[in-house]
């Protein structure tokens, strides 16, 4: 593990690294919380938009807000067509700007393994969500080997060389998450492991996504020439190309969800 800062600050780069993967698992997820229409949302942590403009497509929120740290992934946020519905505001979920028990639905897509304190963040999330309102996130499983680049930090790891990784990788455990969830006085804590694909055109279409990802792309640049060839080639040989030079990668994330007393 390194302890290199991850950063997202660049909302289209975001939104073909992570943005495409992260609604492939809110697709799954918001099916399985199974929400009304009509409903005041939350998206804590919510980067470019990806994951609350899903929610406007598939849940039909009667109103939804979104809160990140970042300037920069919010102004991408409001390119998107949401961005005309949802409301977009910076804050930290270590604090966020709002009152006890004001939304339905309190959500973050990739979040809480990032948050300085987890506790205290998921804490924030059970105190904005009205009585019996729904508390749910879901994170990638990275020491599970889920991460959808997981392939990289296999064979950088083989070579010696270090990787970065969310700050609280731990909490995206399935026991952790559910430990996390009750200590915030949640109810009914239910979690589930939520499997995806993702189909790129070619190897080189894979790299790049991955090389635009926080850390991991600067690591690997300032890599030796030498290096970074052989990593590339460990990286393509751990997969199969289709005969069409596609790649196809999987990944897979933890899910938990639970009610407000």
């Amino acid at each position: 593990m390194s302890d290199q800062e991850i950063r997202f600050q660049d909302g289209a780069g975001y939104e073909n690294m992570m943005g495409v993967w992260s609604r492939l698992v809110g697709e799954d997820f918001l099916a399985w919380l199974s929400a009304r229409t009509g409903k005041r949302w939350l998206d804590v942590g919510c980067g470019n938009g990806a994951f609350t403009e899903l929610v406007v497509d598939r849940c039909a929120p009667g109103e939804i807000y979104g809160i990140d740290p970042s300037e920069a992934q919010l102004a991408y946020a409001q390119t998107r067509r949401a961005g005309s519905y949802a409301r977009f505001q910076q804050g930290s979920a270590m604090a966020l700007p709002f009152p006890d028990a004001v939304f339905d639905c309190v959500v973050s897509a990739l979040v809480v393994f990032f948050m300085p304190d987890p506790g205290k963040g998921v804490g924030e999330m059970a105190r904005v969500a009205r009585s019996g309102g729904m508390v749910a996130s879901y994170v990638w499983d990275m020491l599970g080997g889920g991460f959808p680049y997981e392939p990289f930090f296999r064979e950088l790891r083989a070579l010696g060389a270090s990787h970065p990784m969310p700050p609280h990788s731990e909490a995206a455990e399935l026991a952790e998450l559910e430990r996390l969830w009750r200590m915030a006085g949640l109810r009914q804590v239910e979690t589930r492991r939520i499997a995806v694909e993702r189909r790129f055109d070619s190897f080189e279409d894979y790299w790049a996504a991955a090389l635009a990802t926080p850390g991991l792309g600067a690591g690997v640049l300032a890599l030796p020439a030498g290096v970074q060839a052989d990593l590339k080639r460990r990286v393509q040989a751990d997969g199969i190309a289709a005969p069409d030079g596609s790649v196809t990668r999987n990944a897979w994330a933890h899910a938990v969800r639970g009610v407000a007393p």
